[in-house]
């Protein structure tokens, strides 16, 4: 093929040129089994990693495939070693089998030599009530799954689990007619639950903002007609989850229940947040006990497992549990969820990217990746909004130039940079721009936020304001009532306002990708316009480095920043 754009490096790196008019193709060709690293204006670097071909080959890829895939858009013919990799990482998965006969669990090693390893490791062999050396088997506790899951893929021993799911409890879960699903989302329903025999109905899908999670998640609940569980991130998204059960299926309002901070029901059907199942319980004054021989007062530190809620998993026989933006999974709910693997499970995110490398417990306890689809074909589709993507540079005063020059603690200069005051003048500047739209300002420091609300004399939107007072405002947004918001990070997640189709971003969480992707989602609701999404960056200072690790992952989706310098 003419102006093949790849080259394939030894050390597992792959080269995309930009101006290469087979960029984009080769870029959806190669997202499935690789992850973007950097991305300057002219090349692209990717990676393969373990992780990323496990995900390739559990949703369906072959070894094959993607070095067919390489070999098609290579420059170079691809070196031995890179083949090899591929090879041997992709024959991982499978190799390890968790199976069950009759009432007790076994693992099926295929290889000699990770039976070895396995047999003379004893963190793993804990997991074991025997082993039969001769057919490589080893029997497994029950209640050590999960944890013996999260101990080989540590060592890049993926398990392929084949144990059956428990039997459903049952509750029926009907979707109205007038529901019509998209073709992406039956295929991401499909390939989750498959024929919903064993090694099926658990793991992820990963799906834009906007292109309607929410509806997979209620299209799995209707094809299992079982008691279902939805741990989401907020009590926005809680409200949000209902209304839309209440909307798309013909299960009564009455059999769904919320357990949050403000209610505590249990129903059929239960959505509950991250933040009140990680809930510590309180400590008592007797933290400080006597010691009654020596007169002395001993300091009792917090267990990690002493939460109020996290046995909320077990207070219903659950048939289904749906983690919403599965990629702010807290570690408390990973523990736990060590102990729910004989249950249907779904982990739902616009990106599986987690800043504390967490992927991998994604992968073992949740489940695998089970579907993925380019950003850029859907919004080539109409299913979501084309977007434009900017970054503003502007320089700092001589003022805050000094205080940042001067500042000794990292957190005071990004502070500084961050809230740099001239950002106001660029805000004012795009809601002149873009008068007639609806825009979203969205920031992460609230003095900041606070400012630009007097300033602007605007709502400012932020977590400490009580759900009603929130829902109110974003109801006059959705309304047209009012067409400007200030929002804090409250509104990174699953905050739905169809009708917003710009976004000014004055400041975020360093260089968190997975914030960049959110922020982007909350104006990709499908209209018959084009988005624009801002972000505004103070030169000469960490931001650009923050900045340029936060557009990674959009870049990897097939969106283009330009650079504007004020």
């Amino acid at each position: 093929m003419e102006n093949k754009p790849l080259i394939v490096q030894s050390d597992r790196t792959l080269l995309l040129e930009v101006n290469s008019p087979n960029y984009d193709a080769c870029r959806d060709d190669i997202i499935a089994f690789s992850e973007l690293v950097k991305s300057p204006d002219f090349i692209h670097t990717y990676s393969l990693s373990n992780l990323s071909l496990w995900n390739a080959i559990s949703a369906g890829l072959s070894p094959e495939t993607i070095l067919n895939r390489l070999e098609k858009w290579s420059k170079f013919p691809i070196q031995e070693i890179i083949k090899a990799y591929i090879t041997d990482i992709s024959s991982r998965y499978g190799k390890l089998i968790l199976t069950q006969d009759k009432d007790s669990y076994y693992l099926k090693v295929k290889d000699e030599m990770i039976f070895l390893q396995i047999l003379n490791n004893s963190k793993l062999m804990k997991y074991f009530l025997s082993v039969d050396k001769t057919k490589w088997i080893f029997e497994v506790k029950k209640n050590e799954r999960g944890n013996l899951k999260l101990g080989l893929i540590k060592l890049d021993y993926p398990i392929e689990d084949k144990i059956p799911l428990k039997a459903l409890s049952v509750f029926p879960i009907k979707l109205r007619p007038s529901l019509k699903l998209r073709p992406y989302q039956i295929e991401a329903c499909n390939a989750l639950l498959g024929n919903l025999e064993p090694g099926t109905g658990y793991g992820t899908l990963v799906l834009p903002c906007g292109a309607g999670k929410t509806v997979v998640g209620i299209s799995i609940m209707s094809s299992l007609n079982t008691d279902t569980l939805i741990v989401c991130p907020n009590i926005l998204a809680v409200r949000q989850w209902k209304t839309e059960l209440v909307e798309k299926t013909l299960v009564k309002a009455s059999d769904i229940g919320e357990y949050s901070g403000e209610h505590k029901e249990i129903k059929p059907i239960t959505i509950a947040t991250y933040q009140i199942l990680t809930k510590r319980k309180k400590k008592k004054k007797e933290d400080e006990i006597e010691n009654k021989k020596d007169n002395k007062k001993i300091i009792e530190k917090p267990k990690e497992d002493e939460f109020n809620h996290l046995d909320f998993f077990e207070k219903r026989n659950w048939g289904l549990i749906i983690f919403d933006e599965v990629q702010v999974l807290p570690a408390p709910v990973f523990r736990y969820t060590c102990n729910l693997q004989s249950i249907y499970r779904v982990g739902m995110t616009a990106t599986l990217i987690r800043e504390d490398r967490l992927e991998k417990d994604v992968f073992s306890l949740i489940g695998p990746k089970r579907y993925d689809v380019p950003w850029s074909e859907l919004e080539s589709k109409g299913f979501i909004a084309q977007a434009v993507c900017t970054e503003i540079r502007l320089k700092m005063n001589h003022k805050e130039n000094l205080e940042y020059a001067l500042a000794e603690k990292l957190s005071s200069k990004n502070r500084i940079a961050a809230c740099n005051p001239e950002k106001l003048k660029i805000v004012s500047q795009l809601l002149e721009k873009h008068k007639d739209e609806y825009i979203l300002i969205i920031g992460m420091y609230l003095d900041q936020l606070n400012r630009l609300g007097r300033k602007l004399k605007l709502p400012v939107i932020t977590g400490s304001m009580n759900n009603s007072s929130r829902e109110k405002w974003f109801n006059k947004f959705r309304t047209g009532e009012i067409k400007i918001l200030i929002v804090s990070k409250i509104a990174n997640m699953a905050i739905d306002l169809p009708d917003a189709s710009v976004a000014i971003q004055v400041s975020g969480t360093f260089g968190s990708r997975q914030e960049e992707a959110q922020r982007l989602g909350r104006i990709l609701r499908p209209k018959d316009k084009t988005s624009y999404f801002y972000t505004i960056v103070s030169q000469y200072t960490k931001e650009e480095e923050y900045s340029a690790n936060r557009q990674k992952f959009l870049i990897e989706q097939g969106y283009s920043y330009r650079i504007e310098e004020r």
